[in-house]
């Protein structure tokens, strides 16, 4: 009889190498490196919106969504948010050139938007700009969406698609006397929700998916399985250290907005 598929022994995933192809200046912190390569004949359909890779810098190991992926062109697009030296994968971004080469795990994922939906709801920060791109990228001409972006300044605003049905707020913290995501949070409680089926796609920093998933879940009682909702990053601490206390933060943010019930 075989063993259940455990993670203890679950074969370790692939680790696929890509090369530089070009690269693009999105706006004056945002870079796109777009990776080529044969190791990428061997992804499999994309079905999700959220695709990501783990980039492995030497021994670090670094999340990213795939903004983009052209199957017959075996090209993959991350977008790279660049603070000067700060960091470690925004300074290699910064300084990528043709023909330099960096590894990866995955791609993992999990959400789409939903053909269900009558407004699609998309809010998040530099970190899910790329996942949110990506969603309007294939919402139908006429789908409804309400997207909340927070962003450095005007400067950082770019292009989305989307049809007439479109809103997108950009939110700019340089005018704000707030931290991360406390805008983008007031923004989003004080707007007109939407009626009918609202389906939610929330992520960015780990600070303001706490108040938020309070206000969808427990004000405005959308049903769990129609939202997407999870912190990419948290002030002060590198991707290793939000990773190591996520877990902590879930359990207690789950614990204190539904009386210590696990959903």
């Amino acid at each position: 009889m075989m063993d259940a598929m455990t993670p203890q022994n679950r074969p370790p995933r692939p680790v696929r190498t890509v090369t530089v192809l070009r690269t693009e200046n999105v706006s004056p912190l945002m870079v796109r490196v777009i990776f080529a390569g044969d190791a990428l004949a061997e992804i499999g359909d994309l079905a999700y919106t959220d695709h990501y890779v783990k980039l492995k810098f030497g021994d670090v190991t670094r999340t990213y969504t795939i903004r983009w992926f052209d199957r017959d062109a075996q090209e993959m697009a991350i977008d790279f948010v660049v603070h000067g030296d700060e960091g470690i994968a925004g300074p290699w971004a910064a300084s990528a050139k043709p023909g330099d080469e960096v590894s990866f795990v995955g791609p993992g994922g999990g959400w789409a938007p939903s053909p269900d939906a009558d407004v699609h709801l998309l809010v998040g920060d530099e970190s899910a700009l790329p996942a949110i791109a990506a969603a309007l990228d294939v919402l139908p001409a006429d789908a409804r969406a309400e997207v909340f972006v927070e962003v450095a300044s005007a400067a950082e605003h770019q292009p989305l698609a989307g049809g007439d049905n479109v809103a997108v707020r950009w939110i700019h913290r340089d005018e704000r006397a707030m931290g991360y995501g406390e805008a983008l949070t007031y923004a989003v409680q004080t707007a007109d929700f939407p009626a009918g089926r609202v389906e939610a796609f929330v992520h960015g920093n780990a600070d303001m998916i706490k108040p938020l998933r309070h206000y969808l879940f427990n004000e405005r009682e959308v049903p769990r399985d129609q939202v997407s909702i999870s912190g990419y990053w948290r002030t002060g601490l590198n991707e290793d250290g939000w990773q190591s206390s996520k877990r902590e933060f879930v359990e207690q943010m789950e614990a204190e907005q539904d009386g210590g019930v696990r959903v």
